[in-house]
């Protein structure tokens, strides 16, 4: 029985990282989807319907578009006390609690289509690395709890099929 207690702390460990290592791929497997239908909708829709803030709303698509890239940035490496991979001045227009002024130029909309792809790819890269060694503990507006990155990676995820759904209503509310 010695056999048995001494090593099966290891093999669970063992399978944990595995099964991890499984869901973390997964779930940057998703992120790069999410992006590229994000990417699809910022490349298609026509700019007036992306800037267009209907009645009863305080953001538009675009916004919504970039509000997600600014995030993730925030949330996996301005916690992780890493350099964000985006200007500050991104960050600063389109952070939480920031509102569009309904306008962008075609410059802006396509850093932001850059970075839709670039920001998820460049993420999954920098973790397989192991770039990410601390984090800042962080609690959500939805009184979620960050304690590490793979908390970050799961909860952005969240957070980018919130603003997908709200896009989604934007996008019917524009024609």
């Amino acid at each position: 029985m010695v056999y048995k207690e001494t090593y099966f702390p290891l093999i669970v460990l063992f399978l944990c990282s595995f099964k991890c290592e499984i869901m973390s791929k997964n779930l940057f497997e998703i992120t790069l989807q999410n992006r590229r239908n994000l990417h699809s909708i910022l490349t298609k829709t026509p700019k007036e319907k992306l800037l267009k803030i209907p009645e009863g709303f305080n953001n538009n698509i675009f916004w919504n578009i970039a509000h997600t890239v600014v995030t993730q940035q925030i949330l996996q490496y301005k916690f992780s006390g890493l350099q964000m991979r985006v200007p500050e001045e991104l960050v600063a227009k389109f952070m939480k609690g920031t509102t569009p002024d309904g306008t962008a130029t075609d410059e802006e909309i396509m850093m932001v289509a850059d970075f839709l792809i670039s920001t998820a790819e460049w993420l999954k890269e920098d973790y397989d690395t192991g770039l990410f060694q601390n984090y800042q503990e962080y609690t959500t507006s939805a009184r979620v709890t960050l304690k590490n990155i793979d908390d970050a990676i799961a909860f952005n995820l969240f957070h980018e099929g919130l603003h997908i759904g709200a896009i989604i209503l934007l996008l019917r509310k524009v024609g």
